[in-house]
């Protein structure tokens, strides 16, 4: 698979979405996620991230116009032990509690399918990254309609092993602004994680559509000790 521009990916698409890009450092040293919303809608945009223990949760900027907090109001990232969910859903927690009663993520995730927002049916993104005793591997999931049929659920699952340094993946949940929105097609994609997480985390805000971005979560896992540190830019101050 060709390794793509991350910045290429974003700029070229004015509506991706929501996206998760997972992969490991250029120099091995950390595992690496980042997590991003965009918003068409007023109800869409009126959000930012907050910190939440381990991870991260959504809440409305301004309470007062929040309409329908359904689908936009979750906690996109939790820690279960030595693994981070990463999710653009309540999934997340789908995931945390199923896991942490000894169930896998693939049979987790086939207790859920798509969101039911008629006519897009968004797909479900999911991501776990295990970091343990210096080894680190993660997976990534996609639930998305059959072509728009709400009757059928196609599940994908992704999992990477001994991923080599400066490589990652990234999915996001439409292939671009349309109406109903395209979901997302193929395996995620291949591309390059740097080391540095202030140079990862400009790059990647820069790169979204200035009018849609909504926020941005960044997190490096040192694959020795799994300390880790964060990074979160919302547009709403």
């Amino acid at each position: 698979m060709k390794k793509l521009s991350l910045e290429q990916e974003l700029t070229s698409n004015s509506y991706p979405g929501r996206g998760i890009v997972i992969g490991r450092s250029e120099d091995g040293k950390h595992a690496v996620t980042a997590y991003f919303i965009m918003g068409r809608s007023e109800n869409s945009r009126n959000r930012v991230f907050v910190e939440d223990g381990e991870g991260i949760r959504t809440q409305a900027f301004d309470p007062s116009k929040l309409t329908d907090p359904s689908l936009i109001i979750y906690a996109p990232v939790r820690v279960l032990g030595n693994k981070t969910i990463v999710t653009n859903g309540d999934q997340t927690d789908t995931i945390y509690e199923l896991m942490d009663k000894q169930q896998t993520f693939e049979q987790a995730l086939r207790t859920r399918e798509f969101e039911p927002d008629a006519p897009n049916y968004t797909p479900r993104i999911s991501g776990i990254l295990h970091v343990e005793n210096g080894a680190y591997n993660y997976a990534m999931s996609i639930l998305k309609s059959n072509n728009g049929n709400p009757d059928s659920c196609n599940r994908y699952t992704f999992a990477y092993s001994n991923v080599p340094a400066g490589e990652g993946h990234f999915i996001h949940t439409y292939m671009g602004d349309g109406n109903p929105l395209p979901s997302f097609e193929g395996e995620p994609k291949l591309v390059g994680i740097p080391n540095d997480i202030d140079a990862f985390t400009d790059l990647i805000w820069n790169s979204l559509n200035d009018d849609n971005k909504v926020s941005l979560f960044v997190r490096y896992i040192n694959i020795e000790d799994g300390t880790y540190e964060s990074r979160i830019v919302n547009k709403n101050q």
